[in-house]
């Protein structure tokens, strides 16, 4: 139940009808007329090349990103009646990553709207479990599905919109694909899309219109039919409705506010792969319906499912094998779990492990450690042989344009973090530390350069390297601490030992003076090894007194 849509809400004639169409809408719309086979054929937009090519679940190929007006909008949301999970955060934080590249790096104005579900069945029958207020129970989840979106750093949306608050909009939207002759009430109250209504524009994305289930709710004319209206229940909320009192089907939700903030075309419309069929498809009928067009979303993104290592199904509530985002984080960092995210296609299933995540980990180890250095470089604190600054400039600007090409390439991040680690890599193959200076030119500005470039990349993605260097600084302080307070006690012993007289045979002819100690000869090293010691920690700040 987890989707968004990327939206530009173009109310053109021309985005909405492809040059195959009838301009009759009624005619087009009929499964018998002589376009009933134009909405299954996808139609290239009109409008800005964006030099993206991204899959295309209605055409299972790459196609090239036209936006109509240039601008992107996203919509759809959670269902709120339990917590988050690690597969929410992955689809959310997966198209979050989608989102900044689009923005910040193709220079499109991305207007975000998010639906949050705060009414159906499942929030209605957890209420009645807990003996609460639906409202309440949803208000409660949706705050924390927000603090959690906080939390693993997903931009915020400029709204958010509840299907609550929109009830009367739906009820209209459902009398218009009345009116049009695509759905029908039942004596019940409920009223139900015609899916024979549409002829072979069902089916989009698995060919669904050639599948037959048995018969279940006899007041339903094909048993592929959806509620677009539910009539009330005993003790369930209700709305009026010309149909009687009810609630909104799950489907029409994100179709009507979508319509509503957007108009009568989505750019982009994003999910888990589980939501093309039955969620998706339906979306698409019902607002075709509405609208009377012939291709209402152009582009579906759908992202791969997140597995339990060693578990072929996805991670889900229904199957209780999820990890809350809240527990996650308790052992991992948002920025873990991001690099995590990174380094696997967004369309790709994904599996969380120990492993996976050490992975991640990892990589951004290697990140700020490299960081790290290149700053201790450019403060004259790491000595090092002269540099082939020629050769960094040279793979800086080949990494910049082979990020760009990764990610105009389906947004393929685990290529442009590939390139970023072997940027690093060459980078570090320069920083190797002397003991001495040995009068070789510096050069900083490159390192400079590779860090901005860097910790500008990753912030674009949503990582903080500097979160990331605070953090491993607060974690390791205590270590670091005592690790300095052993490595003193190790060389006090050390010394101790070699100071420790050698024993020499009593004084000639009984004299009473006792022998002069002197030190063993091969254990003059270690005496020495120590003073070397004490005089390399005295410039990291480590003082040990003389004698000590």
């Amino acid at each position: 139940m987890w989707s968004r849509c990327l939206s530009l809400g173009s109310r053109s004639p021309r985005s909405c009808w492809s040059p195959r169409s009838c301009w009759s809408p009624r005619s087009c719309w009929s499964s018998r007329s002589c376009c009933s086979d134009a909405g299954r054929t996808w139609v290239r937009p009109q409008g800005r090349e964006t030099g993206v090519q991204t899959y295309n679940s209605l055409t299972k190929r790459k196609e090239p990103l036209v936006l109509p007006r240039g601008r992107v909008a996203t919509c759809c949301g959670p269902t709120v009646y339990d917590h988050a999970h690690l597969g929410h955060a992955c689809s959310y934080v997966r198209f979050d990553i989608l989102q900044r590249i689009l923005t910040k790096v193709f220079g499109i104005s991305v207007v975000h709207a998010v639906v949050i579900t705060d009414i159906d069945d499942k929030i209605i029958k957890r209420s009645q479990e807990e003996n609460v207020s639906p409202t309440i129970l949803a208000r409660i989840y949706e705050d924390e599905f927000k603090k959690d979106m906080l939390s693993l750093k997903v931009l915020p949306p400029a709204v958010y919109l509840r299907v609550t608050e929109n009830v009367p909009q739906i009820v209209a939207f459902i009398e218009r694909i009345v009116n049009n002759g695509h759905a029908y009430a039942t004596n019940k109250g409920d009223v139900y899309f015609d899916i024979r209504s549409i002829g072979r524009r069902y089916g989009k994305f698995t060919g669904a219109a050639d599948v037959h289930s048995d018969p279940g709710d006899t007041d339903k004319r094909d048993t592929r039919d959806f509620a677009l209206w539910k009539s009330s229940k005993p003790q369930e909320p209700c709305w009026a409705s010309p149909w009687g009192e009810g609630r909104p089907g799950w489907h029409i939700e994100c179709s009507t506010i979508a319509s509503s903030v957007f108009g009568s075309q989505l750019d982009i419309h994003s999910g888990g792969v589980d939501l093309a069929f039955p969620h998706h498809e339906n979306e698409i009928a019902q607002s075709e319906a509405y609208h009377q067009c012939t291709q209402w979303g152009n582009y579906f993104l759908h992202s791969g499912h997140l597995h339990l290592k060693g578990s072929a199904e996805k991670m889900s509530k229904s199957l209780k094998n999820y990890i809350t985002i809240k527990d996650f984080l308790r052992s991992h960092t948002a920025n873990e779990f991001r690099m995590f995210c990174l380094l696997t296609k967004y369309r790709a299933a994904i599996d969380f492990s120990d492993s996976s995540m050490s992975e991640a980990r990892s990589a951004l180890s290697t990140l700020v450690t490299f960081c790290n250095g290149a700053q201790a470089y450019m403060r004259g604190q790491l000595l090092c042989h002269a540099v082939d600054e020629a050769l960094l400039w040279e793979k800086l600007a080949e990494t910049k344009e082979l990020v760009v090409d990764a990610f105009a390439d389906d947004f393929d991040t685990p290529h442009a973090i590939h390139a970023v680690l072997n940027l690093v890599y060459h980078g570090n193959r320069q920083l190797q530390p002397i003991p001495e200076a040995d009068g070789s030119a510096r050069s900083p500005t490159v390192f400079g350069a590779m860090l901005s470039y860097i910790r500008e990349l990753l912030d674009l993605l949503g990582v903080d390297l500097l979160d990331r260097q605070e953090e491993v600084a607060s974690s390791s302080s205590a270590t670091l601490d005592a690790l300095v307070e052993q490595l003193c006690l190790f060389r006090s012993g050390v010394r101790t030992f070699a100071l420790a007289p050698r024993e020499t045979p009593g004084a000639p002819g009984g004299s009473a003076a006792p022998p002069r100690p002197r030190m063993h000869p091969d254990r003059v090293p270690l005496l020495q090894a120590c003073d070397a010691l004490r005089r390399d920690l005295a410039p990291m700040g480590v003082l040990i007194k003389v004698g000590g």
